[in-house]
């Protein structure tokens, strides 16, 4: 069993690094980063037309689905997948946050019966939801299960799957006080040329910018152009502060790359390393 103290820190982490996301989340623009008055040592209020009707603090539609996740599990010591789909299903008929093209086509599928209920999305913000679900694996191997079976139910693609996979072990490793960079090359031959590919170009740049980086590799919201940049951050910094403002500051999907690397970054430090004013969340996590 995890340790359930540290469980609950790391959820936090994972809902403060979205809700500081949130601000530049989905803004591509390269001159509206530059200019817009983003104070990017606060939480901020979205620029993004998608995330209108949220306010400093506030989740992105990822962090929402993180937490509901959290609190479905918060009575529970086992995962049932099912039962999930099903409190997620009701949290998504009155949901007035923005509806993604993973969300819809999942929703469809509950309605056709179809199971696993994902849909065929190459995206990569599930891998950020996991975080909960060590509350309730009594073993790595049950969280690994625990892990595939949430990411089919709404990313049904072997492409997420794979990187799901793979960050859910680097996870692990960071909790059993690993190094991050060295666990990363310890497991990337147990995966396929494709992601030995994102993590070797990835370690390669963590000495470069990271604004040119996250660029370069592409800030949008696919395994193909997110996962080497979240290599890149956990590879390069060692503040959890500096990574979260980098990150954020080269845009696109920053909450998907903020989400999983916060988790596995704040794994071995100490809560303390979140800045205060960054606590000041939508939701409290008991």
């Amino acid at each position: 069993m995890f340790d359930q103290k540290k469980v609950k820190n790391l959820v936090l982490s994972s809902l403060v690094a979205d809700a500081y996301s949130l601000g530049a989340h989905w803004v591509y623009d390269e001159k509206q980063l530059a200019n817009e008055s983003i104070d990017w040592n606060e939480l901020n209020t979205p620029l993004a037309i998608w995330h209108k009707e949220k306010k400093a603090g506030d989740f992105t539609h990822y962090g929402d689905q993180a937490f509901w996740l959290y609190d479905f599990l918060k009575d529970k010591d086992s995962f049932d997948i099912n039962a999930f789909r099903d409190y997620w299903f009701i949290k998504m008929e009155t949901y007035e946050g923005y509806i993604d093209g993973a969300t819809r086509n999942t929703i469809q599928n509950i309605k056709d019966g179809v199971t696993p209920s994902g849909s065929d999305s190459t995206d990569l913000s599930v891998v950020g939801r996991i975080v909960p679900l060590l509350k309730v694996s009594k073993t790595k191997e049950e969280f690994f299960k625990n892990v595939k079976s949430l990411t089919e139910m709404t990313h049904n693609s072997q492409k997420t799957i794979n990187a799901t996979r793979f960050f859910a072990k680097l996870l692990v490793m960071a909790l059993e006080k690993k190094e991050i960079e060295e666990s990363i090359e310890e497991i990337k031959h147990e995966f396929d040329t494709t992601i030995q590919g994102f993590i070797t170009n990835a370690i390669e740049s963590k000495d470069a910018d990271t604004f040119d980086t996250i660029r370069s590799f592409g800030p949008a919201c696919d395994v193909d152009e997110g996962f080497g940049g979240i290599i890149h951050i956990l590879c390069k910094y060692e503040n959890f502060k500096d990574m979260m403002i980098c990150n954020g500051k080269a845009g696109g999907d920053s909450s998907a790359r903020a989400m999983i690397a916060a988790a596995i970054f704040m794994a071995n430090q100490p809560i303390s390393q979140i800045p205060q004013k960054w606590l000041a969340i939508k939701e409290i996590i008991e």
